[in-house]
Parts: structure tokens; sequence; C-alpha cells
């Protein structure tokens, strides 16, 4: 991969970030950086970074992606209450032991839970005690 500074800024935002942006939310910091970039190069950017393995694509059915920079395997909540995504803590020998019992060949797996977070599930909880 040749050397691009709109694409190392893409991946430095990426690294910053801690809430799993979407494209759009990536393009909206990278421009604070570079003013003159364009939503395409951001996702030309992406899916090199993909592509290359720098970063991670979290795909939720029906949402748009979102991108990673923790590489190794883990899985991600997406709440449907605020719309954030979160590392989620799965049993990866569980998972890797149904995978191990698939026929053919699998390539990758992504577990991708639905359901609401530990901040809105504690924001509810306030607000039926009061």
């Amino acid at each position: 991969m040749r050397y691009s500074s709109q694409r190392d800024t893409v991946l430095k935002v990426v690294k910053a970030a801690r809430d799993h942006p979407t494209a759009d939310t990536i393009y909206s910091r990278v421009r604070a950086e570079l003013p003159k970039i364009s939503l395409g190069t951001v996702y030309r950017n992406l899916n090199s970074l993909v592509d290359a393995g720098r970063v991670r694509r979290v795909s939720i059915p029906g949402k748009a992606d979102r991108f990673d920079h923790t590489l190794g395997w883990h899985s991600h909540l997406y709440c449907n209450c605020c719309g954030g995504v979160v590392d989620a803590d799965v049993d990866e020998k569980q998972v890797m032991k149904l995978v191990k019992n698939q026929k053919g060949h699998v390539q990758d797996c992504a577990v991708v839970l639905i359901g609401v977070c530990e901040a809105c599930c504690e924001k509810q909880a306030q607000e039926n005690a009061h």
C-alpha cells in the first residue's frame, strides 16, 4: 500500500475513535484536519484500509457499517436504544466450537449482538426508579 496523507489521516481518526464510527462520522472528523477531502475519498481509503487489514469493518444488518481499530477477534453489541456499537464479551471458545462443527470451510466469523447497551440499561433503570 503506497503512502497517502489522506489515508494516513483516515487511519489516525479510526485509531483514535472509541465509538466504532460510521464512514460519515469518520468523514466529519477527517474534515476537521482536511477540509477539502471528499466523502468518496474517505470511503475509498476505509475500504483500502480494511482490505490491507489495518482497520476492521463491523457490519450490522440494516445499518451503516462501522469501523474498528481493534483487529483481534472480538464481538460487538449494537444498541437499539442509542444506536451505538460497543465491544461485547462473548466466549470465543464457544464461538470457535460452533465454527469448527460447520461443514465446508469457514473463512471468518463475526458475532454482532443486537440489544441495549449497558449505559442505556442504566439510564432506563434510573428513569424507572423515579
